[in-house]
């Protein structure tokens, strides 16, 4: 056979081999790999267009020097033993072997085309059917004025350091750990947050991304915006925006505050027009009962927190009428397990509404690449023990 014909065969067995190898995958998951997204880690520098393109392009180049190496490149390698006369060998070697001796470099080849298909890490976008939770559309307004670094009045809101030493919480803390767990409960509420100090800002719209929304409350700290002031009315009607255009049957603003209003362009009793006309219900939690307690003042000689008692004032009148006028509720929290029950106090009032929801999930495709092409390399080790019996 001249060079030219063994070339092409050797070029049809190995697309043979690799498209009987694809049978498997094409089977198993069909059109999955019409819309399959692929990786390509080592290509991630690439426009996504340009990665497939670029993928095949390297594994024709890859296969091509395999099986060049273990095919055409190998005559030259195998041992030769000389002879006093060839006549008896001129007409060339004869039987099947002979004939198969390309097999396993054919086979290799298909095996690594498709191993590097697999490396490229195919996936498929699984989207489950649609369904209807239940919900409720919430902004959760958390204060941030210099009043919220008060210690909690009662000694349950503490935590405890690496080194065993309890440490008191503050209102903002302790604000904030029951916020985590509020959103972590509320699998199916659409939640905002609009923090609040001399002005008011969003946080985060309300979303079901609960853990970018943990993320966000948990960097909240003070300092980050003027906190000194309180504008309820800013930041209430900054949620009522937010919700001005939820087409939830339930939406509700809870504030979380220990002050008085003394700041803002917006008055509490217009904003909570503002939400009455929207038909949003505004429950107001006032933290602490306005008496004087403690704060801290930096640390001593020993590096012990030193505190001073300190008042700030509070308007439970205000927050009640809030509350009233938009048909939600007031509480009061002197502890974290009281601002706890608070907050579940308000869901519980909540009516519940539904959400269209819709999950999405990957699939990854390499293993259905991966199993034909492990039992190529299986198949290869077979032909050379039991047909071509050749050895390197």
């Amino acid at each position: 056979m001249s060079r030219v014909g063994r070339t092409i065969g050797i070029v049809a067995g190995t697309l043979m081999f690799a498209a009987l190898a694809l049978v498997y995958p094409a089977v198993a998951r069909g059109e999955a790999w019409l819309g399959a997204i692929w990786s390509v880690p080592v290509l991630a520098w690439l426009p996504r267009e340009w990665r497939l393109g670029v993928l095949v392009a390297l594994i024709v180049v890859v296969c091509s020097i395999v099986v060049w190496r273990m095919t055409i490149a190998a005559d030259p390698r195998t041992p030769r033993l000389r002879m006093a006369t060839v006549a008896p060998l001129v007409t060339g070697p004869r039987g099947l072997r002979t004939k198969l001796r390309d097999m396993p470099g054919m086979i290799r080849g298909a095996a690594l085309a498709l191993a590097i298909l697999a490396l490229a890490r195919p996936q498929n976008v699984l989207r489950g059917e649609s369904t209807d939770d239940k919900g409720i559309d919430i902004v959760l307004v958390l204060d941030l004025s210099g009043s919220m670094r008060a210690l909690m009045d009662a000694d349950s809101a503490t935590t405890r350091g690496p080194n065993g030493t309890v440490t008191r919480l503050t209102r903002l803390e302790t604000a904030k750990e029951v916020i985590l767990d509020f959103v972590a409960r509320r699998r199916t509420d659409r939640i905002g947050v609009v923090v609040f100090g001399r002005a008011a800002y969003i946080l985060s719209p309300p979303t079901l991304d609960k853990s970018l929304l943990a993320a966000l409350v948990s960097k909240m700290e003070l300092g980050l915006i003027d906190g000194n002031g309180t504008a309820i009315g800013d930041a209430v009607g900054t949620a009522v925006a937010r919700l001005r255009r939820s087409n939830a049957r339930s939406k509700a603003i809870i504030l979380l505050t220990d002050g008085d209003s003394n700041a803002g362009s917006i008055a509490p009793e217009y904003a909570a027009h503002l939400a009455q006309t929207q038909a949003v219900r505004v429950y107001t939690v006032q933290i602490g009962n306005g008496d004087d307690v403690d704060v801290q003042d930096g640390v001593d000689l020993f590096g012990q927190p030193k505190f001073v008692r300190e008042h700030f004032p509070v308007n439970p009148e205000l927050l009640k009428r809030m509350a009233s006028t938009t048909g939600g509720d007031a509480f009061v929290a002197t502890d974290k397990k009281g601002l706890e029950q608070s907050m579940h106090q308000i869901l519980d009032k909540l009516e519940k509404t539904r959400f269209e929801a819709q999950a999405a999930t990957m699939e990854d495709l390499f293993p259905f690449l991966l199993f034909p092409a492990v039992a190529l390399l299986a198949i290869e080790a077979l032909v050379r023990v039991l047909i071509v019996r050749r050895f390197p």
